[in-house]
């Protein structure tokens, strides 16, 4: 044999392996018209897919647990604010009160020390006779 007989022999028999492995590699169930880089390609990205769905629907759940959470604050900052209104509003009160109680009692203390003086006064006078 010479090497032209050999390369003809081989091109045919390299012709007919392919043709052989494009016919009977071909799987009967895929009808989908796809081969398998593109089948995996399609994996990956109904993956993707599926994963930024799931991340979407993490983060807007995410944004409704801080409304939620955002609104109880406003709440609570609210009855606070309340609270702290009431107890200004009874401190000046009871600041009132307290100031016209040592005004009542400053009032009191001066006559006392008036009608005490008085009559030191006249005891001195009593005693002057």
């Amino acid at each position: 044999m010479n090497t032209t007989t050999i390369n003809k022999t081989s091109i045919a028999a390299m012709l007919l392996a392919v043709a052989a492995l494009a016919t009977g590699c071909h799987k009967a169930e895929n009808t989908n018209g796809m081969g398998p880089a593109q089948e995996a390609g399609k994996a990956v990205d109904d993956a993707g897919a599926k994963v930024s769905a799931e991340a979407r629907q993490s983060a807007a759940e995410a944004n409704a647990a801080a409304d939620r959470a955002g609104a109880k604050i406003d709440a609570a900052t609210d009855r606070a604010g309340a609270k702290i209104d009431a107890a200004g509003a009874e401190m000046r009160q009871e600041s009132r009160e307290a100031a016209a109680n040592v005004k009542e009692g400053a009032k009191n203390a001066t006559e006392a020390t008036g009608r005490g003086i008085e009559r030191a006064g006249e005891k001195i006078q009593d005693a002057a006779k």
